[in-house]
Parts: structure tokens; C-alpha cells; sequence
């Protein structure tokens, strides 16, 4: 494992990015892992079908919430087009670290989270579980 990727994803972890709520937001979606109870809320402002600004909430492990705060600054700027075609793969190369099988729910409920958001659904074509 890359030890400069780990440490980027425990400081994501530590010091999370847009972390917090947004006043009026356009989108708003949480959802949860029930097996871990990893828990993710995210908050997007819209302008011109672009994401202009988003935030996140949650708790759980190193992973789900390092996951989110990496996601939201891959994201933050561009268009809902540009954001549902990012997928898993795309996610899962911003982590930058090899993820078990086992943890990869927690790595990717970030995505399925601001995906459904921005579907207004719990699944997505191509993407579900």
C-alpha cells in the first residue's frame, strides 16, 4: 500500500473537506450502511446544472467518511452530467488505495449516496447492487 495515499486518506479522514450543512440547498440525500452503520449526508447548490457548492455529514469508519470528503472535492464544479458519469472505478482511483472487498460499501456510499440525490433514486442504471 502507498504510504503517501494513506496518509492523504487519513487526512481526509482527520481534517474532512466541506464538511457541514448548506443554507437552502437544491439537493439533499442521506443514506446509510446498515451492516456497518456508516451513515452519509449530502447537501448540493446547483447553478446552471452545475454543482456549485456541496457539503457532507455522517460518521462511521476511516474509510466511508474519508471517502466522502475526497468525493465532494472531485465533484464540487462540475456538471450533474459530468457526475453521473463518474462511477465506481473513477471512485475508487480518487481513494488511490487498494480496498477489500469487504470495505468496499464503505468506500463507495459516498457515491451512492450523492448518485441517488441526483437521480431522486436508490439505485441507478449500471450501478446497482
Amino acid at each position: 500500500m502507498d504510504e503517501l495515499q494513506l496518509e492523504i486518506l487519513l487526512d481526509h479522514y482527520n481534517n474532512p473537506r466541506n464538511f457541514g450543512h448548506l443554507e437552502n440547498p437544491d439537493i439533499v440525500y442521506e443514506d446509510g450502511n446498515p451492516s456497518c452503520g456508516d451513515q452519509i449526508r449530502i447537501e448540493i447548490k446547483l447553478e446552471n446544472d452545475r454543482i456549485s457548492d456541496i457539503k457532507f455529514t455522517g460518521k462511521g469508519c476511516t474509510i466511508s467518511q474519508a471517502s466522502a470528503s475526497i468525493l465532494t472535492e472531485v465533484v464540487k464544479g462540475k456538471t450533474l452530467e459530468e457526475v453521473k458519469n463518474f462511477g465506481k472505478e473513477d471512485m475508487l482511483n480518487a481513494l488511490g488505495i487498494p480496498i477489500s472487498p469487504i470495505r468496499l460499501k464503505c468506500a463507495l456510499l459516498a457515491l451512492k449516496v450523492l448518485k441517488a440525490g441526483i437521480y431522486g433514486i436508490n439505485t441507478w442504471p449500471g450501478e446497482e447492487d
